[in-house]
């Protein structure tokens, strides 16, 4: 019989980030995953400040000889705009093969024992993988949106999810602004992202099942003129996007990070920041041997991003609203960069107070 102190199922950046953490707390690690590396998956490939923070914590420092900076980010809607500059921190984009690279190569310095291409049947003592029997203490959860673990441990979200489409591809071109554009449409949302000095990620978001890459580019004159030289280096990857909770993060010796745990829809650009400073805080309970504080620190970090995700959906379901509410920042660019720099973690959620939003509120209605 083998044993570990910390089952990790799930070999993505949740639960690699959970191991590199939990190693460096003296606990033994093991991480299971049937896929192999470099793991894929359909997403903005943007890390924000807090997610480049985290993972300096982890011992990985990104720097522009890995990943592309950026300063900061745009929103755009026909011919209004506003944008904002991170106060302080760096924002880098990088292709997410490239960051699973980076968490694969950390994990092993570290000593965290990986399983890859490998199977596991668990309870909560331990799971058999591969036919071999693996005893642990601690059971977590980093298998994604459709976790396993989660379902075996009665923490499945109590309500439906608000789940959108999204479809990323990559363009041989360089980055035209140093900046992450968000463009609107209708019922549809492309981000750009640098992840190269000849590349750019562009990303779509949409209600619509049938929506793809080519025909939505179609409604964002800007993005298309600038990929009209361009030729696409990857195909169109999906996946689905949502916005949603488990029951709860953690229940006996069973805990969720990262997907499984909560989602917020990738038009928010969070995904990375939240998987990182939950891997962080679940690695500090689980050394403590107390899983309770990891659950408060769960709730406190996801707090505000599902609350700027809603906001974001709001903005994509109303038309007027996001043209009045655009309108509004372009003409007051220091409180767009305010709320930026909340949705960045570089300030608190109140430093805009509860007679600041609902002026906000007015205003926009006004607009």
């Amino acid at each position: 019989m083998m044993q570990t102190d910390v089952l990790i199922i799930g070999g993505g950046p949740a639960g690699l980030a959970t191991a590199i953490a939990a190693r460096a707390r003296g606990l033994r690690v093991t991480v299971v995953d049937s896929r192999t590396p470099p793991i894929d998956k359909a997403c903005g490939e943007g890390l924000l400040p807090e997610a480049v923070a985290a993972l300096r914590s982890l011992g990985i420092e990104l720097d522009p000889t890995v990943a592309i900076p950026f300063a900061g980010i745009r929103f755009w809607d026909g011919d209004s705009s506003a944008g904002a500059r991170f106060g302080r921190g760096t924002a880098f984009g990088l292709r997410r093969t490239a960051l699973h690279r980076l968490l694969v190569h950390r994990a092993n310095e570290t000593g965290v024992s990986l399983l890859w291409g490998a199977r596991a049947s668990f309870d909560f003592v331990g799971a058999r993988v591969n036919g071999d029997w693996l005893r642990c203490r601690w059971l977590v959860g980093a298998d994604g949106q459709r976790s396993s673990v989660r379902k075996f441990a009665g923490l499945e979200p109590r309500r439906r999810a608000r789940s959108r489409f999204g479809f990323r591809r990559h363009y041989a071109v360089a980055p035209w602004s140093d900046l992450v554009e968000v463009h609107w449409g209708e019922r549809c949302q492309i981000v750009v992202t640098p992840t190269g000095a000849q590349e750019v990620c562009v990303s779509l978001f949409t209600n619509s099942p049938h929506l793809r890459m080519d025909p939505a580019l179609a409604q964002f004159p800007k993005v298309e003129r600038h990929l009209q030289a361009a030729h696409p280096v990857s195909a169109q990857a999906g996946a689905v996007t949502s916005l949603d909770r488990a029951h709860a993060a953690a229940r006996g010796n069973v805990a969720l990070v990262g997907d499984a745990s909560c989602t917020v829809d990738g038009i928010a650009g969070q995904g990375m920041s939240l998987a990182f400073q939950q891997a962080l805080a679940l690695a500090d309970a689980l050394a403590r041997g107390n899983l309770a504080p990891y659950k408060s620190a769960h709730r406190r970090i996801t707090r505000t991003p599902a609350r700027m995700a809603r906001l974001l959906f709001l903005l994509s379901a109303s038309a007027a609203l996001r043209h009045k509410a655009l309108r509004l920042f372009a003409a007051r660019p220091a409180l767009f960069a305010r709320m930026i720099a909340i949705h960045a973690g570089e300030v608190a959620p109140d430093a805009l107070d509860a007679a600041e939003i609902a002026h906000l509120g007015w205003r926009v209605l006004r607009a």
